[in-house]
């Protein structure tokens, strides 16, 4: 695994948040967003980076999580901006810390144990469909570290599950099977978090409109035989034309981590094939034919755009690689051997 780029965009701090082309842009600035990704894919690291890059990012949002458990999103020098606050920055935050409080580390793993307990009181007040999916998977991976509020993260949970679920009645219809009347980011953490709660749960209506959502995300941004990301210029709004440009790593890595947890539940292949096409969009497998993965500096480009990529190489572009890399390989070594293209890792050899 190539941890090179991600290396380099982090200092004492944490994980810068913009590079121009490959170099670290420190005026950016760091965000709870990039940090909480970066930790998820330090606790995959090698053993001798794995502790001293886990840390960096743990002690980050340590310091940015206020008294009434919510985070400060974006980070100035040495100064806390609340411009970019989220709802969807605290549900990445607790659900890098419900993973992170499992770790064997002991400061990664005293120190997000505080941050979960700490964000409890105020999680349930969570109501944007995305940051409420973030924060259900958060809870379906912390709810074992918590014995003490099983009963009270398990109502979350629910409530979490209805919340989407009703969303998704209240918006779908012939040809449309999704929980709003647009698709914008991420938007495979929806049916994502319904996989995850049913994993939890064993609620059945939860998975139905899980593969519901899936079928029909996966039949829109698959359907050229290779994935073609929702464009960020207008979304697509139902009714319209789906904008292909321009497509972002961080949804690439959305939609291979929901595939992935869906094959895992259900076994079924066409999820294990979304997640290798998904993973094969870095590589070159994609509507411009180009790889996002720098060779020369290890990184990810920031999007791809009708006029080939874009030559930034931000944090989220590497963590959104990474984490689809780390899954991938965790995926294919438990159940199968890889599916490696070798033409699709051959044409990251040409980008410079």
């Amino acid at each position: 695994m190539d941890y090179r780029h991600v290396k380099t965009m982090t200092d004492e701090n944490g994980i810068i948040q913009f590079s121009v082309n490959g170099v670290p842009d420190i005026s950016s600035g760091y965000t709870v967003d990039d940090n909480a990704r970066a930790l998820l894919v330090a606790l995959s690291m090698e053993e001798e980076d794995r502790k001293k890059y886990a840390l960096t990012y743990t002690r980050f949002l340590y310091s940015a999580q206020r008294e009434d458990g919510t985070w400060c999103n974006w980070k100035i020098g040495q100064k806390f901006i609340p411009d970019i606050d989220s709802e969807d920055s605290i549900g990445r935050a607790f659900l890098a810390c419900s993973v992170a409080a499992q770790c064997d580390i002991e400061e990664v793993h005293r120190l997000s144990m505080e941050m979960v307990m700490k964000a409890l009181p105020n999680l349930n007040k969570l109501s944007f469909p995305r940051s409420v999916a973030y924060g259900l998977v958060g809870i379906s991976f912390g709810i074992n570290v918590l014995p003490g509020y099983r009963a009270y993260v398990e109502l979350v949970a629910k409530e979490y599950c209805q919340s989407l679920i009703s969303l998704y009645m209240s918006h779908r219809g012939p040809g449309w099977n999704w929980f709003e009347n647009k698709l914008t980011y991420c938007n495979a953490i929806l049916p994502h978090a319904l996989f995850a709660y049913y994993r939890m749960s064993g609620d059945k209506k939860a998975l139905r409109v899980a593969e519901d959502t899936m079928r029909f995300l996966g039949g829109t941004v698959f359907k050229e035989g290779f994935l073609d990301i929702v464009g960020n210029k207008g979304w697509w709004v139902r009714g319209c034309e789906m904008p292909l440009y321009d497509q972002q790593p961080v949804d690439a890595c959305s939609i291979a981590l929901a595939a992935m947890e869906a094959y895992q539940i259900t076994g079924r292949d066409d999820y294990l094939w979304m997640a290798d096409l998904a993973r094969a969009w870095y590589w070159g497998k994609n509507r411009n034919r180009i790889s996002l993965y720098n060779i020369k500096t290890g990184g990810c480009h920031d999007a791809l755009t009708e006029y080939g990529i874009n030559g930034n190489q931000g944090a989220e572009a590497v963590v959104s690689f990474l984490l689809t890399e780390q899954a991938w390989q965790r995926l294919h070594k438990e159940n199968r051997e890889p599916k490696v293209d070798r033409g699709i890792q051959e044409e990251a050899k040409r980008i410079v």
